[in-house]
C-alpha cells in the first residue's frame, strides 16, 4: 500500500496553510488520531485540495461565502477561524459584515446576530494580537 501523500492532499496543504497560518495547520495536524486522520486527509484534499485550491473564485471571494455559510448554519467555532483567517485571505471587514447581512435576509436574523457578535469577538482577538486557544471544532 503506498502511504505517500495524494497531490491533491499535498496542493491542499499548502491552500491549507495559506489561508489558515502555519500554526493553525500545525496544532490542527499535532491534535490528529488514527481514528480521526483520514477525516482529516478527507478534507485536505476535498475542502482545500479541491474547492479552496479551485482558481475560479480568489480566496477573499471563499472566505466570504464560507463565513456566509458557516453563520447560516450555525457553526460558531469554525465562523471565528473563518473570521480570523481573512487576515490572509484579503476579505476585509466590510466584505465580513456584507456576507452576514446577506446571512441576516436568506438565513435568519438570529443567525446573523449571533455570527455578527462572533465575528467582532475574533476580529477583536485578530487586531489585538491575541491566541485563543483552539477548541476541538476548529482542527480543520
Amino acid at each position: 500500500m503506498n502511504d505517500a501523500p495524494s497531490e491533491r492532499y499535498l496542493k491542499g496543504m499548502e491552500t491549507r496553510r495559506a489561508v489558515l497560518g502555519d500554526a493553525h495547520v500545525d496544532r490542527a495536524s499535532g491534535l490528529a488520531t488514527p481514528f480521526d486522520q483520514p477525516f482529516q486527509t478527507l478534507i485536505t484534499e476535498a475542502a482545500w485540495g479541491t474547492v479552496w485550491s479551485n482558481t475560479h473564485w480568489t480566496k477573499r471571494e471563499r472566505s466570504m461565502v464560507t463565513i456566509a455559510l458557516l453563520a447560516a448554519l450555525g457553526h460558531d467555532e469554525e465562523v471565528a477561524m473563518h473570521v480570523r483567517a481573512t487576515a490572509q485571505t484579503g476579505a476585509s471587514e466590510d466584505d465580513i459584515r456584507e456576507a452576514l447581512m446577506h446571512v441576516a435576509i436568506y438565513a435568519g436574523v438570529p443567525a446573523a446576530n449571533h455570527a455578527f457578535k462572533i465575528a467582532r469577538a475574533a476580529l477583536a482577538e485578530r487586531s489585538a494580537g491575541a491566541a485563543k486557544p483552539e477548541t476541538p471544532e476548529e482542527r480543520t
